[in-house]
């Protein structure tokens, strides 16, 4: 088995693969201790060959696994596991905890990449900041802001200026939801401008936590003019869709290395 382990900011997700099926799925928070998450997670199990993936991919280093590990980007991983999960994706957009990526692909291969990684706008770390501001749980959050009419348009980006516009809103009058689904909005709106930076085409595989969002996925539908299941494709779990792709990648440089792949040479193939 091939173990792939996606290392994010919010949560830890692990895919174990053999012979290019997933036997195995694991996933846990973050927390202040990531590398004991980690452990955690690989309890019990013997794999030969691990390849993480994530913002915190390099901390395998300090697991002292028995066995060979290796890193890929989160680009590079994301793209693997969509183009697996729906061959003809042309498109991928991931909105993770603690950044935004997007990228077209050609034949499952990256070829323009745009990642936004340097503040919380826009990603799932605005969504669980600004909902604790409507006192909301971030899972809520989306269904929540659905039921929201007439959205006023939010112009602040900053996790904390988004804050300040939100409470001002309520302030005078506007109703939660609306200034729920406002924030959305400006959520997709960016996004959008990432997706037309990188020349996306349809259909686009959506991955990554807010992938999880129905209000996210609704507007996001809408601004691009598809539909979900067929322009909008979503994997059934979204944020397992990097470490699913981190395994795949194991896998693939071990048939590169090797013309059949028993156990005991999986572990010098990556």
């Amino acid at each position: 088995m091939i173990v792939g382990l996606d290392i994010g900011s919010r949560s830890i997700e692990l895919v174990g693969v053999e012979n290019g099926e997933v036997i195995l799925a694991r996933r846990s928070p973050t927390t202040f201790d990531p590398v004991a998450r980690c452990a955690g997670l690989l309890d019990g199990l013997r794999p030969a060959a691990l390849v993480a993936t994530g913002y915190g991919r390099a901390l395998v280093q300090r697991l002292g696994l028995d066995c060979q590990t290796a890193a890929v980007t989160e680009i590079k991983a994301h793209a693997r596991g969509a183009a697996h999960l729906f061959p003809g994706a042309r498109s991928v957009l991931d909105i993770g905890g603690q950044d935004t990526k997007a990228m077209t692909l050609r034949q499952g291969r990256v070829v323009r990449f745009e990642m936004n990684d340097r503040c919380a706008a826009g990603t799932g770390k605005f969504l669980e900041y600004t909902a604790g501001v409507f006192q909301i749980p971030v899972e809520e959050f989306g269904a929540y802001a659905l039921k929201g009419t007439d959205p006023p348009e939010i112009s602040a980006m900053c996790t904390v200026f988004a804050e300040t516009e939100a409470t001002s809103l309520m302030a005078r009058g506007a109703r939660p939801e609306s200034i729920a689904l406002g924030l959305h909005a400006a959520i997709v709106k960016r996004t959008v401008n990432m997706l037309g930076r990188v020349g996306h085409e349809p259909p686009l595989v959506f991955t990554g936590g807010v992938a999880n969002n129905p209000c996210v996925v609704s507007l996001l539908a809408r601004a691009l003019g598809g539909a979900v299941g067929s322009d909008i494709l979503i994997p059934d779990e979204p944020d397992m869709t990097g470490a699913l792709g981190a395994a795949l990648c194991g896998l693939d440089q071990a048939a590169r290395t090797y013309s059949t792949t028993p156990a005991d040479q999986l572990r010098t193939a990556i």
